[in-house]
């Protein structure tokens, strides 16, 4: 009898202390099992190191305490599950003050805690995309995102966000302002002086040495030129060319991963054009068309990757009008896909995942918000998807190997 007095005496003590640290700490404890009030001291030295260091891990807490490392994952859920902490690979961390909120019924918007400013250079093309991501996740951490839609020019981009600063009741920023030359830099350095968070969004800068606050969420487009030149290798083509859009930031850094991995599959990199069709009236637009295909001929280019994908549309259109053969003659990989998969045949296409970015960059800014300026600076980048479609796969491919030889060369114009 003294024994089980002294051992319900230990668990009330250890009762009455996580009920006063953590509500609802002591809700589990309710077996008779003998082995209750040393998972009850462990989980308490878990939590008295979270406190200490705001994360743990699976393997010092195991050595430190004298159990498995299974136990210490068991502790770890069933304080997770109860709301004490958050599990992360290989360990905890406490919980934040967002996390800590009363549940909320399912679809209910979250009380506004902050109130960030949004700056696109479109509404129409590519960004919606990111926009809803971006939405997505303020509405679920209660913030209010307030957008303005800009254009590609560094004057309109820079007044819209001085629109928006202006009203003093910003806590925060996204924006995706043109980086490129002087005047990019000027801009970066003006959006970097300012006192509050700013995360860059689909924007990358190259020299990073005076950017010392500004953190970004990016798609890797360098790595999605590269995913573009391994797919068309695959497919057995060995003269290829590129399509771009002058001037844009995607092109540049798509162009960057395609050439160099073009080289570094022994690829011939027979075409490297940069255009844009949409600006072009109908007589210069088709007079760039026929010469893009002409000069596909007289190279044996096979393959052709373009970005975006309205100019691969475009392409496509004219060559099958002109009696070519979509991927027979001339397979087409895009980049952007927006609307490769209406074309007819439907475009292989690199996809950035732009609803993710949107919501990526909402979430690193709650974050650098709840943590503060301690918080170390984050720069993220997130792979394009392949998706594969008639216009890069045809019915029957020659792969080099299979019988020592590439895709045949395209065939006269019609």
């Amino acid at each position: 009898m003294t024994a089980k007095r002294s051992e319900s005496n230990i668990l009330g003590q250890n009762r009455t202390h996580y009920s006063e640290n953590f509500p609802g700490m002591e809700a589990d404890v309710t077996t008779d099992d003998h082995a209750v009030p040393f998972a009850i001291s462990r989980r308490e030295r878990i939590l008295n190191e979270l406190r200490r260091t705001g994360e743990v891990r699976v393997s010092v807490l195991a050595r430190q305490l004298g159990v498995s490392e299974l136990t210490i994952r068991r502790d770890i859920g069933w304080m997770a599950d109860k709301g004490l902490v958050t599990r992360v690979h290989g360990g905890a961390t406490l919980r934040s003050a967002l996390e800590r909120r009363a549940p909320r019924a399912l679809g209910a918007v979250a009380p506004t805690l902050y109130r960030v400013g949004m700056v696109v250079p479109s509404l129409s093309y590519y960004w919606p995309q990111v926009i809803v991501g971006a939405r997505a996740a303020a509405q679920e951490g209660g913030v209010q995102l307030v957008l303005r839609g800009a254009s590609y020019s560094l004057a309109d981009q820079r007044h819209q966000v001085q629109s928006l600063l202006s009203s003093g009741t910003l806590h925060a920023l996204i924006v995706a302002p043109q980086i490129g030359g002087a005047d990019g830099q000027a801009m970066l350095d003006w959006l970097d002086a300012w006192q509050l968070p700013v995360v860059l969004v689909e924007r990358r800068p190259v020299d990073v040495s005076d950017t010392t606050t500004l953190e970004w969420v990016s798609t890797d487009h360098a790595s999605g030129g590269a995913i573009a030149a391994q797919h068309l290798h695959a497919q057995g083509h060995r003269r290829v060319g590129i399509l771009t859009s002058p001037g844009s930031p995607t092109s540049e850094r798509l162009r960057r991963g395609w050439a160099s991995a073009v080289r570094n599959l022994g690829m011939t990199p027979a075409l490297d054009l940069a255009c844009e069709l949409e600006a072009m009236e109908g007589a210069e637009r088709a007079a760039f068309l026929e010469r893009l295909l002409a000069s596909c001929r007289t190279t044996g280019t096979t393959a052709l990757l373009i970005h975006s994908d309205p100019q691969a549309v475009l392409v496509q259109q004219y060559a099958r009008d002109h009696g070519l053969n979509t991927p027979d003659d001339l397979a087409i990989v895009a980049y952007d896909d927006e609307v490769a998969q209406h074309a007819d045949p439907a475009i292989t296409a690199l996809c950035p995942p732009k609803h993710h970015v949107g919501r990526l960059a909402v979430e690193m800014l709650l974050a650098r918000l709840q943590d503060g300026p301690s918080r170390p600076v984050q720069r993220t980048s997130v792979l394009p998807a392949l998706h594969p479609r008639d216009s890069s796969v045809p019915t029957q491919v020659v792969v080099a190997g299979s019988n020592g030889g590439p895709v045949p060369a395209l065939r006269a114009l019609a």
